[in-house]
């Protein structure tokens, strides 16, 4: 490989939360017992040395004496159009359709403050990533879950029975769509996303699609933009994206929407707006340029393949050596998520014992309960393999023994 996903870096000290809030603080993982260093597989940011080229553009602007106020460049807007043309095959997008954020879920409150009142209703499907249900809880709004469901071959699907179900009965006019969808991994089909689009189309449901994982596909796998299976999902979706889980950015800060409806678009600039805080830093930009180059596809693209490595590797582990534990294997995203069902019944266990046997050997992995995963794990696989290989020879000695 041109790049380097194999180097175990040394992040103490370095700003990083995966590391330093270690056994720190009441919602991260227990620190790990003498004898075992932290291998971080909670927190959704990446262990693996940056893409050169944003580096390099962030330093040639630094070389610049000056960083007073200034407008998103051409270059920003065209880097952006560029990637979402090549990567997902995105077409009629202009700049005016995008706009800045300084976060997805600031995105998503932005936009639900434009949809909705608050103490409505919002439809979400189960599992859910954490963010969602702290974002809306904290501003006001009440999820509604419709559980996601495995099939024959552990393959999460939607229900669209009961989605339709908990739109009427709870007169839902906003819905919250994730893909590829966290933190099951799941990369949803064009017939799926067309089937959910029909049902939010026939009830009238505006869509913000969360789309922040795009980049992030086994080989083979396709993103299938919400915005593009139809006119009518194109108008009525609000769909959020940024470079910060594909590049590891995610402390510069800095994400975007593109939404089409022009009445949708103005209305949320004005809702950004109100609070006078959601403005672009001019390093994130040109780490945004950086990151959608030439480059950066190249970049992507050994990463995917890195990361198929570390799930492919883990999967077969836990098949072949966790009896009990179980897991679909993800088709986008870097996280797993394992369920430990099978496990804790054989064993007489709780997840609590599993969680902290985990952190005593310093596997800091994340509890799937907050993610409505009742006898789930949440394990990021974004590190080098050798990481992921001592990661599971420490399950299988210290954690799930019989």
């Amino acid at each position: 490989m041109k790049y380097d996903f194999t180097t175990i870096l040394d992040r103490r000290g370095k700003d990083a939360l995966a590391i330093d809030a270690i056994g720190k603080t009441d919602w991260g993982p227990g620190g790990p017992k003498e004898g075992f260093d932290a291998i971080p597989m909670w927190v959704a940011d990446m262990n693996f040395p940056v893409l050169p080229a944003i580096q390099e553009a962030m330093i040639r602007r630094i070389q610049h004496p000056t960083f007073g106020y200034f407008y998103p460049t051409d270059a920003y807007y065209n880097a952006i159009i560029d990637w979402q043309a090549r990567r997902n095959g995105v077409t009629g997008l202009e700049p005016q359709h995008i706009g800045y954020e300084n976060g997805v879920l600031g995105g998503v409150v932005t936009a639900l403050n434009v949809l909705c009142s608050r103490g409505d209703k919002v439809l979400v499907h189960s599992p859910t990533y954490v963010g969602f249900t702290a974002s809306l809880k904290n501003n006001g709004y009440d999820i509604v879950h419709s559980p996601l469901t495995q099939d024959e071959n552990g393959i999460w699907r939607m229900d669209f029975a009961d989605m339709e179900k908990k739109i009427v009965d709870n007169h839902i006019h906003a819905a919250i769509f994730c893909s590829p969808h966290n933190p099951t991994g799941r990369v949803w089909e064009r017939w799926e996303i067309e089937q959910a689009m029909e049902l939010f189309r026939k009830h009238d449901v505006n869509v913000i699609s969360d789309e922040i994982w795009s980049d992030i596909l086994r080989p083979g796998v396709r993103h299938i933009p919400t915005q593009s299976v139809s006119e009518d999902a194109r108008m009525r979706t609000l769909a959020m994206y940024a470079p910060s889980k594909t590049f590891s950015l995610a402390g510069l800060v800095g994400s975007y929407h593109i939404i089409y409806n022009k009445k949708l678009r103005e209305r949320c600039d004005k809702e950004s707006s109100l609070g006078h805080y959601n403005f672009m830093n001019v390093l994130s930009m040109h780490a945004l340029i950086g990151a959608y180059s030439e480059e950066g596809h190249v970049w992507v693209k050994e990463l995917n393949e890195t990361i198929a490595g570390n799930v492919d590797y883990i999967c077969d582990f836990i098949a072949k050596n966790l009896p009990g534990v179980t897991v679909s294997k993800p088709q986008g995203t870097y996280m797993l998520f394992v369920d430990c069902k099978g496990w804790l019944e054989a064993h007489g266990k709780t997840m609590d014992d599993v969680l902290h046997a985990g952190w005593d050997a310093g596997v800091a992995w994340q509890d799937g309960r907050n993610f409505h995963g009742k006898t789930h794990l949440r394990l990021n696989l974004a590190l080098p393999l050798s990481r992921v290989q001592e990661a599971c020879r420490r399950m299988k000695e210290y954690i799930f023994v019989d």
